[in-house]
């Protein structure tokens, strides 16, 4: 028994101690650090100057601020919409007992093994590029000319052009969580409609997607936390003069720290850790919610 209490706390202490000082005190410190005016990341304590709540509204009151946060909205709501759909149909396909699963699934994969950057350059460069851009040449060859016209960079285009590129990176990611979960349903269940004549789309609204109800939770949360941090992406495609339709609350919380361009003209690190706290409530708030719609019928299979 002692012996069993020692490996206890030989095994715990460190991961307590990690999670104290990797996660919990940054949290703490962003916390506190909101309520006050802080000029520079490295001041130290005595020369923060408390505001109280006056940084939270000084971001309620800035419009580019709240067009981050519709900004993200967006991209949540939009991008995962076409994410989740398609990540659904790879999977659904690639466990269908089609050939060649790993060659696709690898395929598919690809871009979430390419860095953010790279990808971000080549849609850039090679897909929107309105002389020789695959969009481009793919519309022309199928007679669209007015969406081989479009110029995806364009102010009024670049947002729509930035959620299709980043969405598309990440449909590999969620392709794989959800054919974990497509694998692990017994075929027993399959088999059995089968022989009462269920079609295809019968078996997957009756058998497949209430089996995958806590994934589908699970994938909810991973696409918010991913929308919420929503930062190099933006970078890439508005790099120097960030377009308003571009700026995430990353972005703006990261112009507000470090940042000396136009996007904010005031370097306020107390202003840019509450925007930190108000990102980190969104997240709470959405698996909240995600949990409450998404609840454990406890179905055992």
């Amino acid at each position: 028994m002692k012996k069993n209490k020692v490996m206890m706390v030989t095994f715990l202490v460190p991961a307590i101690l990690s999670y104290l000082l990797v996660f919990l005190y940054p949290t703490m410190r962003t916390t506190f650090m909101s309520l006050f005016y802080v000029e520079n990341i490295t001041d130290s304590v005595l020369k923060w100057r408390w505001v109280g709540l006056g940084n939270f509204k000084t971001l309620a009151d800035s419009t580019l601020f709240m067009q981050a946060l519709k900004n993200i909205s967006l991209i949540w709501l939009w991008g995962g919409v076409g994410v989740f759909l398609l990540s659904m149909l790879f999977a659904v396909i690639l466990t269908s007992g089609v050939k060649g699963k790993s060659f696709y699934r690898s395929i598919i994969y690809l871009p979430n093994v390419v860095s953010a950057v790279a990808m971000g350059t080549m849609w850039m460069q090679y897909v929107y590029n309105p002389k020789f851009g695959l969009f481009k040449k793919v519309f022309e060859f199928l007679g669209l000319k007015k969406l081989a016209e479009v110029q995806w960079t364009a102010p009024e285009m670049l947002f729509a052009a930035l959620v299709i590129a980043y969405s598309f990176g990440m449909v590999g990611y969620f392709m794989l969580i959800f054919m974990a979960g497509i694998e692990r349903i017994p075929p027993d269940y399959y088999e059995a409609a089968t022989m009462e004549g269920a079609s295809v789309v019968k078996k997957f609204f009756s058998i497949t997607l209430p089996l995958l109800k806590d994934v589908i939770r699970t994938n909810i949360v991973l696409w918010s936390i991913s929308a919420v941090g929503f930062f190099i992406w933006s970078q890439i495609f508005s790099p120097l003069n960030p377009e308003p339709s571009t700026v995430t609350p990353m972005v703006y919380m990261y112009q507000l720290v470090f940042g000396n361009n136009m996007v904010v003209t005031d370097r306020n690190v107390g202003a840019g850790a509450a925007v930190g706290v108000i990102l980190t409530v969104i997240v709470v708030v959405l698996f909240a919610i995600t949990t409450i719609v998404f609840r454990d019928d406890k179905i055992e299979y």
